[in-house]
């Protein structure tokens, strides 16, 4: 274990001039030209709730620049409304020619609003139909905008898409909401925050799913999962996209990667921050994942904290916590805050505990890694509890991302103590092996096919599965594949240098042609094979050795046959 830090003298100037030194030397990478998708508004705005409410907010709208306001009568109108009769004929009055149309108790249970900024669909789904409701209140395909004034949403996300706007009306802000939306109108850009690698997905492979990180961590319901004629992809829907960045995080393989930074480069600026920030004279740094948001408001933090400014806090998981600790960094502190959505709030938590268990695995204190609250001056401030684990420069290769993070394990491994056991880990983290069941198993290699990572590979010329638990993430693909259910994950991280290293799981002698003699199976699969097909009139008879042959073998022996006895195909 590593000595507190109460018997290391700290100079809080020295520390707060080689914080300056390091920012000067390095920056933080950013993307100057993100790629970008642009929204399209011509300012149709549909609005719904009670009917004196939407009727009030169309009254304050008209005349700020919208092209159409129509009217969407959801739920009842409050029984306290604050209008006497002559106040709400004049308010009928002063909005009766706008298009209005009022929802049946029925109908208001089957509402739904699909879309985003400039193409927001709005129709009542039935049990045996589906009714538009934009193209008669508007007279086009789609509405621009949405103003939802009901007592609780009508499109219940935690990050509702761009373009839709839930309020409560009659509160404080509600002037300066309704200002704000009457303003998208016009062309709006936004970056394309992610990018795709589709060879590195672990969603799907032979149509069975397997990993579903991603889809399970998207506050603004972006992701999803499509069936294609044999394969399932994953989609994100750049307009939906809000750049929360938690299924980068979350994504085990690198097959989506965050792109403001992309992690990578990301990886890259806090080893150097930290090698510059040693170099300058620094001590005990303290890496600080925080909104840059926060940092605007807030006052100049102690000189060991160095911050490290997200977009969103989903874009950095215990990934990038622990490369920062394996890179000099004392201690790793999280600054989350109330508005935090709570699909993000959850998974900051899980990052957490994944991050603490690692940590524990290896053989170093879990309070390294800490989540503190926006506002906590103290605990943002305070000095770490532990001295650096090093205080070598960390440099890691260009490879995927699990690659580079097993170089950041290797250097905690390194550091730390590892026991050789088996630690669990929160479920569902990307972290454990497989056992197989070498009686069952035929060696057929329909789990290597599946497999999306290295993890699993067969024998060049013999009947070989091997295994590297580093490349395993845990997604399944290979237990679906299996006809013979002969392999179990078994989830946790092993601490031990066996999981790097690969591993013969089951071997056989192979089984050589009958004709040509080239080796092309194992003894198992041929024999499990001929069991299955006794009964095939294809192979019956004489033609049954055709199981024992070779793939050129067989298909001579075909021939041959035909040759033979013309019509014998007709038999079959």
């Amino acid at each position: 274990m590593t000595s507190p830090i109460d018997a290391v003298p700290v100079d809080d100037a020295a520390n707060r001039s080689a914080r300056e030194a390091a920012r000067q030397r390095v920056s933080w990478p950013v993307n100057l030209t993100p790629a970008s998708v642009t929204y399209e508004s011509a300012g149709h705005a549909l609005l719904l709730g009670d009917e004196i409410s939407v009727r009030q907010a169309a009254q304050r709208l008209q005349g700020q620049g919208l092209s159409a306001i129509v009217l969407l009568i959801s739920e009842p109108a409050a029984a306290d409304t604050l209008l006497d009769d002559a106040q709400v004929e004049a308010l009928l009055e002063s909005t009766r020619r706008l298009p209005c149309r009022t929802l049946s108790p029925t109908q208001r249970s089957q509402l739904r609003i699909e879309g985003y900024l400039g193409r927001f669909s709005v129709g009542l789904h039935g049990p045996d139909e589906r009714l538009d409701l934009t193209l008669p209140l508007l007279g086009r395909q789609h509405a621009d905008l949405i103003l939802d004034l009901g007592r609780s949403p009508a499109l219940e996300l935690e990050l509702p898409p761009p373009g839709y706007r839930h309020l409560a009306w009659g509160g404080a802000e509600s002037d300066a909401a309704l200002d704000e939306f009457a303003e998208l109108v016009g062309e709006f850009d936004k970056p394309r925050y992610f990018q795709i690698n589709a060879d590195l997905c672990a969603h799907s492979a032979s149509g069975n799913v397997g990993c579903t990180r991603c889809l399970e961590v998207c506050p603004a319901d972006a992701i999803s999962s499509h069936k294609g004629r044999i394969e399932s992809r994953i989609e994100i829907d750049p307009y939906l996209c809000q750049g929360v960045g938690s299924c980068s995080s979350a994504c085990p393989t690198g097959a989506i990667q965050f792109r403001l930074p992309e992690p990578a480069r990301q990886q890259e600026a806090l080893a150097s921050w930290l090698d510059a920030y040693r170099q300058a004279g620094g001590s005990v740094p303290v890496m600080r994942f925080v909104e840059a948001g926060d940092l605007e408001v807030e006052d100049e933090p102690a000189g060991c904290v160095l911050d490290v400014p997200l977009e969103e806090l989903g874009n950095a998981g215990h990934d990038q916590w622990l490369t920062a600790l394996a890179a000099g960094a004392a201690e790793v502190r999280i600054q989350v805050h109330p508005e935090l959505p709570p699909t993000l709030s959850a998974f900051i938590d899980d990052q957490i505990a994944q991050a603490q268990a690692l940590l524990a695995a290896l053989g170093h204190e879990p309070g390294r890694i800490k989540r503190i609250q926006r506002g906590d001056g103290a605990a943002r401030d305070a000095l770490p509890e532990y001295l650096p684990l090093s205080e070598e420069p960390l440099e890691l290769s260009a490879q995927p991302k699990r690659e580079r993070f097993e170089e950041v394990l290797a250097r905690l491994t390194a550091l730390g103590q590892a026991d050789g056991q088996r630690h669990s880990m929160p479920s569902g983290a990307a972290y454990g092996g497989l056992e197989i069941d070498r009686d069952a198993c035929t060696l057929c290699f329909a789990c290597v096919s599946n497999c999306p990572t290295p993890a699993l590979a067969s024998g060049d010329e013999t009947p070989l599965l091997s295994y590297r638990e580093a490349d395993c993430v845990q997604c399944g693909l290979c237990v679906e594949a299996c006809p013979e259910d002969a392999i179990r994950l078994v989830p946790g991280f092993l601490a031990d240098a066996s999981r790097t290293q690969r591993q013969a799981r089951h071997e056989e002698p192979p089984f050589c042609c009958i004709r040509c003699g080239k080796p092309f199976a194992s003894a198992s699969t041929i024999a499990t094979i001929k069991a299955k097909l006794a009964e095939h009139p294809y192979f019956a008879g004489d033609a049954a050795a055709r199981l024992e042959m070779c793939e050129d073998c067989r298909v001579k022996d075909v021939y041959q046959g035909m040759v033979r006895d013309p019509e014998s195909q007709l038999k079959v």
